[in-house]
């Protein structure tokens, strides 16, 4: 289990560089003034793979956090809890308009 446990921690590790890299390259864009569509393509790319990275930390935290040694009946309110702050967390972020 722990070498399970470091190979998703590298995953999500390599998956975050990933996507400072994408930040950085947006706000290059930015600064060299390149057309907009071409910016919002690269911002949607990035909170794409900021999604992806944060479901590989929500299942990492549902097997090693929620269930471990846990009853069924246990287990199942840890993961309702869970999935209710994800839900509401990433609701806020779309609802939200600056």
């Amino acid at each position: 289990m722990a070498q399970e446990t470091k190979t998703n921690s590298d995953a999500i590790l390599t998956r975050l560089r990933r996507i400072e890299g994408q930040i950085r390259g947006i706000h290059k864009m930015l600064e060299e003034d390149r057309v907009c569509e071409d910016v919002v393509t690269q911002l949607m790319a990035a909170r794409s793979s900021l999604d992806k990275a944060g479901l590989l930390i929500i299942d990492r935290h549902i097997e090693q956090c929620l269930t471990v040694g846990l009853s069924n009946d246990d287990a199942l309110s840890n993961l309702k809890h869970s999935l209710r702050l994800w839900f509401r967390f990433g609701g806020a972020a779309q609802s939200q308009q600056d």
